[in-house]
């Protein structure tokens, strides 16, 4: 996984200072199983995806489906435990901690950006 930021494009706001995003099949199959939850400001960016399940987890997430030019498509407050949700046209997943959409002040067809962390020795 790769490590990066997620910022609001229209005021140019550092929304999440540390959100993964996956680069493998495995990576984007496994997601956050077996991982400890995110915490308020973290985030897991999963591309390509357009549904998301919370089978095996034990905790509720926040989810922001995103088109590929990062535009949100839809948001889900509080997925729980055993269930599902998707978006049609989404092509990635940006997951949340439970209760952090709240705070984000997010607005269906704003775009998200990722940007990678540049490496430091």
């Amino acid at each position: 996984m790769i490590e990066g930021a997620i910022y609001r494009q229209r005021d140019g706001a550092c929304l999440l200072a540390r959100v993964l995003r996956t680069d493998s099949a495995w990576d984007r199959m496994r997601g956050l199983l077996g991982r400890a939850p995110l915490r308020a400001g973290e985030g897991l960016l999963i591309a390509p995806c357009s549904s998301v399940h919370t089978l095996g987890m034990g905790y509720p997430l926040d989810l922001v489906f995103l088109d590929r030019e990062g535009r949100v498509r839809k948001c889900v407050s509080g997925l729980v435990p055993r269930r599902m949700a998707a978006s049609r046209g989404a092509a990635m997943t940006l997951e949340l901690a439970g209760g952090s959409l709240r705070g984000l002040d997010l607005r269906v067809g704003e775009v998200l950006e990722w940007r990678s962390r540049p490496w430091e020795p």
